[in-house]
């Protein structure tokens, strides 16, 4: 190799670790985390929305060292003590909880080192997603903007990928971020038949047995589960002990935590439920486009839906045009729980709220559609003696808004999350910022 082509090589390996740092660089989110809250605050004269009740018209809420001590109506006094804001024409949620998301597990799609969803293997159930959350990704803060302030994390690939984590848009460590580091674990259920999709070149009776060994590799692993528990463990299996939440004990007790199911044909559905029911599992199923078809299976064992969006196609070609819209509205005629996940890019969890509008445009209630934003969500998650409603007791997280969160006009104006009160900028507002002082500088903006 020549000089010049030794030079051309270095300054290639410069620019790409150049380009490379920029991107981490730019992935980091620089703001500071909220400091403890040091005093009672009280939210007064706003419209109170506690999620668990009816609405309170003018109302207060108050809360000391992150937890939520009175929600009333009309007037109160308060100690001299208390930070009082005045909530006049305004409204107090619970803030809102996104339940399947890759939040701070993924930042940049085309940088691997970024990218931190999947584990090597296919069955990893030892993998805590709450561990690989970077507080500084600058995803965070662009999503609690919105009102966002409570997400699932949830690891991906494989069949068993590892353990979903509840956590909650701040903190300085992931440690700082856990609402719950163990709230259940994902699996991803096969396909029950074979594709024919155009893209599908293999076989049938090759599909099915890479199907049927997909289903053999869950199987087998809550088999070598429960004869784990059985025994006398030993010597300790990190994989069989991250599963012990999940599955009955010994004495026959329900499960801690439940399985989150990824499943959405009807017959993915019906073997997913059958086989968790038979095993003394707590399912629920995630993505459940077919879910009105076993409507009979998931209602006698209460196996609740995370209806992963509304912004898509019907999934069949003879199916309605809103099918996909109108879903929630049937699970909620049906008597099945249910909650929204928005299953969109990472970077776009900020419009969760919006994948609810458009049932609520379609007839669904509007306050139903709240709550499968907050309380209800919470309780799927496991985590509703903590988030999702305004109670005494609770953690107060907390948004302050404009109006209604299903309303694309409303804006957050103040969030609390366990009564910590946070900056609602992002890097998105700071960009918003930037080039509106661009246009003012040339006199193109209106006065304001």
């Amino acid at each position: 190799m020549n000089n010049h082509t030794n030079k051309a090589s270095h300054l290639r390996l410069v620019t790409s670790s150049l380009v490379f740092a920029a991107s981490q660089a730019g992935a980091q989110d620089l703001g500071h985390k909220a400091p403890p809250q040091d005093m009672p605050i009280a939210i007064t004269g706003a419209t109170i929305h506690p999620m668990s009740g009816p609405s309170i018209g003018t109302g207060y809420i108050l809360f000391d060292n992150g937890v939520i001590t009175e929600v009333g109506e009309g007037d109160r006094v308060f100690t001299a003590t208390t930070k009082v804001i005045d909530g006049e024409g305004l409204h107090v949620y619970p803030g809102l909880i996104a339940p399947v998301t890759q939040l701070g597990l993924t930042e940049i799609a085309a940088l691997r080192q970024t990218d931190d969803r999947n584990e090597a293997g296919s069955a990893t159930p030892e993998v805590l997603a709450a561990t690989a959350v970077n507080p500084d990704s600058t995803l965070i803060p662009v999503t609690r903007a919105n009102g966002i302030l409570t997400f699932g994390s949830f690891p991906t690939g494989g069949s068993v990928p590892g353990r979903v984590s509840v956590m909650s848009a701040d903190g300085w460590t992931w440690e700082d971020m856990s609402v719950k580091q163990d709230a259940g674990l994902a699996i991803n259920w096969p396909s029950m038949r074979p594709s024919n999709n155009w893209w599908a070149d293999e076989p049938d009776a090759r599909q099915m047995e890479r199907i049927n060994n997909r289903l053999d590799e869950i199987d087998e692993l809550f088999q070598q589960a429960i004869s784990y528990r059985d025994g006398d463990r030993t010597p300790r299996d990190l994989r069989f002990d991250a599963m012990l939440s999940v599955i009955p004990s010994a004495n026959g007790s329900e499960p801690e935590n439940p399985v989150f199911i990824s499943a959405n044909d009807v017959d993915q559905i019906n073997a997913a439920v059958t086989w968790a029911i038979d095993l003394g599992l707590r399912p629920v199923i995630v993505g459940g486009t077919d879910a009105p078809l076993s409507a009979e299976l998931l209602r006698q064992y209460d196996v609740p839906v995370i209806v992963t969006g509304t912004h898509k196609f019907p999934k069949r070609a003879d199916q309605p045009h809103d099918a996909a819209f109108t879903l929630p509205i049937e699970l909620t005629e049906l008597g099945i729980r249910w909650c929204m996940s928005s299953a969109d890019d990472t970077a776009h969890e900020r419009n969760l709220p919006y994948n609810v509008s458009k049932a609520v445009a379609f007839g669904l209630d509007h306050d139903a559609g709240m709550r499968a934003l907050t309380i209800d969500t919470a309780r799927i998650l496991g985590v509703d003696d903590l988030v999702g409603s305004l109670e005494q007791g609770k953690q107060a997280t907390i948004i302050v808004t404009t109006g209604s969160p299903l309303e694309i006009t409303t804006n957050p104006v103040m969030a609390f999350v366990q009564g910590r009160q946070i900056n609602l900028e992002s890097k998105q507002s700071e960009l918003a910022e930037k080039y509106r002082e661009k246009y003012r500088q040339l006199g193109l903006t209106r006065d304001e």
